[in-house]
């Protein structure tokens, strides 16, 4: 381990930001102001390595004081940490919210990203720019996707101090945009998380049946609502009874992978080697995608009671939430949740007075797609740059510290609650035969009623557009986000279903619908893709650091040429875009090719 530790110091704000989160160090090694003799010892071993998965707390916390992140900072936090500065200055550059450079203390991501690019983020930009120029305080950055897509054009303030300030103009106009990072305090709250509901309020709904009925702040109005009757059952069912149930239910993974989620549980459950853990993957990064978003913000209790089956149901006794760092309300709604419930004994050392123990940790992302990769995320949380391992081992064999691991999305997790409470033949009698439950969709773009839409899984793409209201004018529909692929206004009759979405040649993914009308310019839409797959991939393997950036070379030589000028780049595209999603280790490389393809093959986007 090599520790070349320089010789700046950090500033009266930065150490007190440090030491908030870890307390005052206790030697001089780790900086305290005391005599050389303490320099005799310092962390080692086991309690050094047991801290390292502090380091992106505490470099929030410098970032959030500060605004960013100095030499004198990293070099505090690295010698309190016991971490090589040169390993933590790879990390703090990692992630897109952090800067190593001097900044303003408050900055205004603008996102330009596919919903806010269709409703005229560009020019957002380039007024909050004109308005906010040098000397205002203020650095405007374009972003890739908020996850306010049903709000477009979305803006992020945050204002670095303490406490951290933060207001979210949406849809946001230059003026709004402008007051937000002027003064965050001032700016207009947010609207009620039921607005991004349309069909809040109404009978039937599963998944969304509380949010905009319950008080997302009140544990009591959620009890009153059934809230805790699924951990209850849960109990009497024992780990595996609720296995058992989540198996029969045909759960699948809803982010996108839809892989089993009672195999994975019981993979997890039966390892022999321990501690186990649970993760629950908040970080939803996917262009167009915002569901875990409204969940986490209208009814933050449900997602706390189904980390507690899960973590009951796999042998855990301690949860992660890593929830993305540009939600916060998100991650104001999420801790408040979690507090009270570990005030009223359902999270803690004897939840429901059942003996179990079991307690949620949030760990706050940074602004990286790629963590939304549970290998990537495991990293991340253990302090590392967010890369993917290779598989196998499995993270249901060794998965964050090592241990068998069970990690699942917001989606996922909310679903076992219906499960436990209706039982698995209800459940499974929702949607199709294999494809079984109701599913979350995001919609946004073109449509008159953009957010979230809960339907059984079989309902027809264009059923779910009539519902948003869907345009005139209507030219291609992107499923699946950045990673999915475009559909022809003629293919609405297209079913809903992982295996429905397959035999058409497309993807459901994580539930994105995104209408795009005749006025947006397909060519530059593609070219956002691949500008954000370009951005965003980590650069761990040849495939996907080159791919994507020849990608978006040959989209730009071709953004405004047709027919056989385009041709030669279009068959470069394909040779890449074939290596990409042979050869790339995760998930980003292996899709990142998906829509432009698509759109190349059904739109005829450059004929």
């Amino acid at each position: 381990m090599d520790l070349r530790f320089g010789d700046s110091k950090p500033t009266d704000d930065e150490r007190a930001a440090v030491d908030a989160l870890l307390g005052p160090p206790e030697s001089s090694w780790e900086g305290a102001d005391r005599s050389d003799a303490d320099l005799r010892w310092a962390r080692g071993g086991r309690a050094a390595r047991d801290r390292r998965d502090l380091l992106l707390p505490g470099l929030h916390a410098i970032n959030d004081r500060v605004g960013w992140i100095s030499e004198g900072a990293l070099d505090y936090l690295c010698r309190r940490l016991t971490v090589p500065p040169a390993e933590a200055y790879g990390v703090a550059t990692f992630y897109a919210m952090f800067s190593v450079r001097p900044r303003p203390a408050t900055v205004l991501q603008v996102c330009t990203d596919l919903a806010c690019a269709a409703a005229g983020a560009d020019g957002l930009c380039a007024g909050a720019e004109s308005r906010l120029g040098p000397g205002s305080g203020v650095t405007v950055e374009r972003s890739p996707c908020l996850g306010l897509c049903e709000r477009a054009p979305a803006a992020l303030a945050v204002r670095a101090g303490d406490p951290v300030r933060t207001a979210v103009p949406a849809p946001a106009t230059v003026e709004s945009a402008v007051l937000a990072a002027s003064a965050p305090d001032s700016a207009p709250e947010e609207p009620p998380v039921a607005r991004a509901v349309p069909q809040a309020g109404r009978e039937g709904l599963v998944l969304l049946k509380r949010v905009g009925v319950v008080d997302p702040s009140s544990l009591d109005d959620y009890r009153a609502q059934g809230g805790y009757t699924a951990l209850r059952r849960a109990f009497a069912l024992g780990p595996a009874g609720v296995i058992r149930e989540v198996t029969d239910s045909g759960l699948v993974g809803r982010g996108g992978a839809a892989f089993p989620t009672g195999r994975k549980w019981q993979a997890t459950a039966s390892q022999p080697d321990h501690p186990h853990y649970l993760v629950c993957n908040a970080d939803e990064s996917e262009p167009g995608t915002f569901k875990d978003r409204v969940l986490m913000e209208g009814d933050p209790y449900a997602l706390v009671e189904a980390m507690t089956i899960a973590a009951y149901a796999t042998g855990a006794h301690r949860g992660y939430l890593y929830l993305r760092g540009e939600y916060p309300r998100a991650l104001r709604r999420m801790r408040h949740a979690v507090e009270q419930a570990r005030a009223r004994g359902l999270l803690g050392d004897d939840v429901l007075g059942q003996g179990y123990a079991f307690d949620i940790e949030i760990r706050r992302g940074a602004g990286a797609y790629i963590c939304g990769e549970e290998t990537a995320l495991f990293n991340s949380i253990e302090g590392y740059r967010g890369e993917p391992r290779s598989k196998p081992p499995f993270p249901v064999e060794k998965g964050l510290f090592g241990r068998p691991t069970v990690e699942n999305n917001v989606e996922t997790l909310v679903n076992v609650l219906p499960i436990l409470t209706m039982g698995a033949p209800a459940y499974a009698a929702i949607g199709t035969e294999r494809s079984t439950g109701p599913k979350l969709f995001c919609v946004s773009g073109s449509v008159a009623r953009p957010g979230i839409y809960e339907l059984p899984f079989g309902a027809t793409l264009g059923e779910v557009l009539e519902l948003a209201g869907v345009r005139p004018g209507l030219r291609a529909v992107l499923l699946g986000g950045a990673a999915g692929g475009f559909v022809r206004p003629d293919e609405l009759d297209l079913p809903l279903t992982f295996e429905g979405a397959r035999e058409a040649g497309t993807t459901l993914g994580s539930g994105v619908v995104m209408a795009f009308d005749d006025t947006v310019p397909l060519p530059r839409l593609l070219l956002r893709i691949a500008e954000f797959f370009r951005d965003e991939s980590c650069g761990q393997c040849v495939p996907c650091r080159v791919g994507t950036v020849r990608q978006e070379e040959a989209l730009h030589r071709i953004a405004d040429r047709t027919g056989a000028a385009a041709a030669d780049d279009i068959a470069l595209l394909r040779e890449v875009g074939r290596a990409m999603r042979d050869a790339s280790i995760c998930g980003l490389g292996q899709t990142a090719w998906n829509a432009v393809e698509s759109a190349i093959d059904r739109l005829g986007a450059y004929e």
